[in-house]
């Protein structure tokens, strides 16, 4: 076994351990809604709510777990992404979620979301930077709105609302609703979805 799954392994048993101490508070506080960035048909039979941080290694290693399950299930499925930056341990995680949010402002936010993960181990300002202009939006736009923190109280608004729905780390996923409180695993998580809504 090597060591990311060793590392997920002991991750998933933390987040499972708070979970069992926390079931009463496993409910979506904030249904899903036009302000979220939502991939998928609204009239899908299963919501798939992930709350994550674009720098925790964690939610790196869930990204591409959703991006299969999304490619499985297709029209069955809406996957949400809501911001958890862990600011204390991860330096980079809120400027990152206010890259992500300036750039959905010109229409790129998923292009961005995936940017973001698949370049994670360099998310400081002078890269969130590049990957906005490879993206080819306006950079001066960009630059106004990250250095004047425009979308702060957004990602804080999501910090809040996930807070008030039990996460307390990341990734955290919701089913239709409810926390799923098991490992995230591809095959552990596609059976959740698969049993709480197909």
């Amino acid at each position: 076994m090597n060591k990311n799954s060793n590392s997920l392994k002991n991750h998933n048993t933390i987040v499972e351990s708070a979970a069992e101490e926390n079931e009463e508070i496993g409910k979506l506080n904030l249904p899903v809604n036009d302000l979220d960035h939502i991939q998928g048909p609204r009239t899908a039979s299963v919501n798939l709510v992930e709350y994550g941080d674009y720098e925790c290694p964690y939610t790196g290693q869930a990204y591409p777990i959703v991006k299969e399950i999304q490619k499985r299930l297709g029209n069955e499925l809406l996957f949400v992404f809501r911001n958890f930056p862990l600011r204390e341990i991860h330096p980079h995680a809120q400027h990152a979620a206010e890259a992500a949010e300036a750039v959905a402002a010109q229409g790129k936010f998923w292009d961005m979301h995936d940017y973001l993960f698949e370049h994670q181990r360099a998310l400081d300002d002078n890269h969130l930077l590049k990957y906005a202009a490879t993206l080819g939006i306006d950079t001066d736009k960009f630059r106004k709105e990250m250095s004047g923190h425009i979308y702060a109280s957004q990602i804080d608004k999501s910090l809040g609302e996930g807070i008030a729905s039990g996460v307390e780390g990341t990734p955290t996923f919701f089913i239709n609703g409810a926390r799923h409180n098991g490992s995230w695993d591809l095959e552990t998580l596609l059976a959740a979805i698969k049993k709480k809504g197909l």
